[in-house]
């Protein structure tokens, strides 16, 4: 299920620039992503696509439900790490959107089925 709605194309178009970004400073001489950056761009990109909130949803630091493995948290808090301050440089409008709408979202709160 892909969504086509504005906010989670924006979501992950920053995403994956940031995985981007992180690849090629971490990771140099490959024309795409190494293999192991390939794998986390692909396990975001599931990840979001079953988002429960999808367009309703804050930043991930934020959120109340971690739909993310242990490990993979981890080495996505490192590539934002990284990538973060460089996407201003190289995404302007993707990092301050992230920054100043997205972070400032509130969580939203998962209902339970049946309400």
């Amino acid at each position: 299920m892909r969504s086509t709605h504005p906010r989670m194309l924006r979501e992950w178009k920053t995403i994956q620039h940031m995985i981007r970004i992180y690849c090629r400073g971490k990771h140099p001489g490959h024309a795409e992503l190494c293999p192991q950056c390939a794998d986390l761009r692909d396990y975001v990109h599931a990840r979001l696509d079953h988002c429960p909130f999808q367009e309703e949803k804050s930043t991930c630091a934020h959120c109340a439900v971690h739909c993310y493995r242990a490990d993979m948290r981890e080495r996505i808090r490192v590539v934002m790490r990284f990538s973060g301050p460089r996407m201003l440089l190289h995404h302007p409008y993707l990092a301050l959107m992230h920054l100043l709408v997205d972070d400032r979202r509130p969580a939203p709160v998962l209902k339970k089925r049946g309400q």
